[in-house]
């Protein structure tokens, strides 16, 4: 089906001289400013357990709310973030005297009819049945082709992801790519584990898709029957794709193929029709990230029954539009939600209706949200943290003692390159053709839907806008794009704990300074590597030292393939291994970059702890997070990151600076021997 496709990576200002340069940013602040004391708990030994230490009176006391399904630093800063924007969103959807087609009407008319449950629930499915009955009307392959081809069908996320990225190879262009999905579970293993966890879920999913059916209208047996039809669906698909690990495999994914090969190889799947209505026919190629599962759903669309096929697509039509349906169908889905997360409330309307308008107008309100909360010498102030680190790293790079001459220069030329953006977008994303009114809720979600993908698909053809962002202004988040080579941090993320113009420089660095070098090192774990200084999937190393950084890499891997956070539950170290990398990679460079401020040349202590102390201390209190055990179990399952207390454990007992600093000795837990440690840059 026609839809907006990320690629599958972290697809998450040019410095000359960056080897000499020393850009240092000073803010010494006030006593206790940036380090929380109340959050230590000091009963635990920091060579024992760091992150106790560092956050274990928090997390005693603050309770993951019922509504969450995880409380942490961050979702502490989300919600400072997410009172400005209601604030603004209140005032946007009070204002009836916006003018018309602007983004002021926009903002306020989407987040007024997402807040308009009244209408809502009078409407029924009265917005819904018009896309219910064009699949209602498919009777034969041919009309099943043009509705999955149609940029127009909302079918969420029914059998493939189909758009429009920069091509991996030659990234000044754009390629139409096909990825693997069709999923209504978060993962093909939860389909396919025999464990008795995962047979729990699926049967909250039959469950959930029975009741959603006879919600629709079927009666009790058909719709059990529906949903049996469903989860055999799924369940091919599944089968049929990849696992997280295998794609991670970034060159695998790049598999091209001419239009007439793709007839041949995959005729159910009509890309020449899928291309045409989607305003590619100049297309000559096409990306097909996963050929078994193109193979395996052009199989499913000529054998498997029609009827069955439009089921299908009837519940994934339903299940993207569902929080613009009636209560019943919310309230159905969280029920649901619940056996993944474990959280005991469903979010608020306000909390739902902001993040629909975000993600919908999100560049729109998020200038307002810019002006509020992130004044420009604060971009200032974070852009000189940004060069500080860059210089530190350049240096690290040159100092590698692995790393062959060759492999140096690439190296250091890649991070010259690093695009740096910061706050919000130079320039402002154009709404002018997305229509919003306050007539329906789910109108408006399609429009939006609409606007993204054919946004996407308008790219193809045309030169690669290298200034938008993946994230709106407000986001607690930052992401390195290898296409582009660019790190990327938004307003939202820079602001306490992780930034804190009031903190010392211990603070900042030890916080949103390991941050950016996280992302930094983004363009250097075992995927960014690939993609050279221009941003193209290219092998840029010598096999040596190819064969070098892996061999060090999987000794990262190992180390979090030993975490348990819940008994029988493993951390994947080749699933994570990218985050795992970036998090030591970034402490250790933001530690070198902190190393060439005033403050740590001072040594001078502040409430007790030296320089180096607070700058750990900062590290490991942005990553206090209580969460619950099914929200665990998913993320190990599904996330590439791991969970927060190995985030601080993992990268900190691989330090020699972090031993020094609180007299750590060998035999300590919060110390590995010197031959189990990782070291890298």
């Amino acid at each position: 089906m026609a839809g907006t496709v990320q690629a599958q990576t972290k697809i998450k200002t040019k410095s000359s001289g960056v080897g000499k340069q020393k850009v240092v940013v000073s803010t010494m602040g006030q006593s206790g400013k940036g380090i929380a004391l109340a959050n230590l708990d000091k009963s635990v030994p920091p060579c024992d357990d760091f992150y106790r230490y560092a956050s274990g009176t928090w997390l005693k006391n603050n309770p993951i709310p019922a509504a969450e399904s995880s409380w942490g630093a961050g979702s502490v800063l989300a919600k400072s973030n997410r009172a400005i924007s209601l604030r603004i969103l209140n005032q946007a959807a009070a204002n009836r005297t916006a003018k018309p087609g602007s983004n002021a009407q926009k903002v306020g008319d989407f987040y007024a009819s997402a807040m308009d449950s009244a209408a809502i629930e009078a409407a029924g499915l009265k917005y819904l049945q018009p896309h219910l009955d064009k699949i209602e009307a498919v009777q034969d392959m041919a009309g099943m082709q043009r509705l999955l081809a149609d940029p127009k069908s909302h079918l969420g996320n029914a059998w493939y992801s189909f758009g429009v990225i920069q091509d991996l190879k030659q990234n000044d262009v754009y390629m139409a790519f096909f990825s693997q999905s069709g999923l209504g579970l978060p993962d093909r293993d939860y389909y396919l584990k025999e464990d008795g966890r995962s047979k729990a879920i699926r049967a909250a999913y039959q469950t959930y898709l029975t009741n959603t059916f006879k919600m629709l209208g079927d009666s009790p047996a058909t719709a059990e029957k529906n949903a049996a039809t469903v989860q055999r669906l799924e369940t091919r698909l599944a089968q049929a794709s990849r696992t997280r690990v295998a794609m991670r495999d970034i060159p695998a994914l790049y598999n091209k193929r001419t239009v007439a090969q793709l007839t041949a190889e995959y005729p159910n799947l009509n890309f020449s029709q899928q291309l045409k209505m989607d305003g590619l026919s100049a297309a000559q190629d096409l990306v097909i990230g996963q050929p078994e599962f193109a193979k395996e759903l052009n199989t499913m669309l000529g054998s498997e029954p029609l009827a069955d096929q439009k089921t299908y697509l009837r519940w994934h039509l339903v299940t993207s539009a569902t929080s613009a349906l009636p209560k019943a169908y919310v309230d159905e889905a969280f029920r649901f939600s619940q056996t993944l997360s474990g959280a005991k409330q469903q979010l608020p309307r306000t909390r739902r209706a902001l993040a629909a308008t975000d993600g919908a107008l999100g560049e729109a309100f998020g200038q307002l949200y810019v002006d509020e909360a992130f004044p420009p010498a604060a971009k200032a102030r974070a852009k000189a943290l940004v060069e500080n680190l860059r210089a530190a790293y350049a240096e690290r790079i040159q100092a590698t003692e692995w790393m062959s001459t060759p492999t140096k220069a690439a190296a250091l030329k890649k991070l010259n390159a690093f695009v740096v953006k910061i706050g919000y977008p130079d320039k402002w994303k154009d709404y002018s053709t997305l229509t919003v009114s306050r007539e329906s809720y789910l109108n408006n979600m399609f429009a939006a839907n609409e606007f993204a993908n054919q946004e996407n698909l308008n790219k193809y053809g045309k030169p690669v806008d290298r200034t938008e962002w993946t994230m709106t202004p407000p986001t607690v988040n930052a992401y390195y794009n290898p296409l582009l080579n660019e790190i990327v941090f938004p307003a939202g993320i820079l602001q306490p704990p992780f930034f804190d113009a009031q903190a010392d420089d211990a603070v900042n660095y030890g916080g949103i300074g390991s941050v950016i070098g996280h992302e930094m090192t983004h363009g250097f774990d075992d995927q960014g590597r690939q993609f050279d200084a221009s941003g193209n999937l290219r092998d840029w190393w010598t096999k040596e030292d190819g064969e070098k950084f892996m061999a060090k890499a999987d000794v990262v891997g190992k180390q979090f393939d030993a975490f348990s956070p819940l008994d029988s539950v493993h951390v994947n170290g080749k699933l994570t291994m990218g985050e795992n990398l970036a998090d030591l990679g970034g402490l250790t460079i933001a530690y070198a970059a902190f190393m060439k401020t005033p403050q740590a040349k001072a040594g001078k202590s502040i409430d007790g702890f030296t320089p180096e102390q607070r700058f750990f201390l900062a590290y490991g209190q942005i990553w206090r997070r209580n969460q619950r055990p099914e929200s665990l179990r998913q993320q190990v399952q599904t996330d590439p990151h791991s969970p927060s207390q190995y985030r601080t454990i993992g990268p900190l007992q691989n330090m020699p600076e972090f031993h020094k600093a609180f007299n750590c000795k060998e035999g300590d837990k919060m110390v590995r021997s010197a031959t189990a440690r990782a070291k890298i840059w």
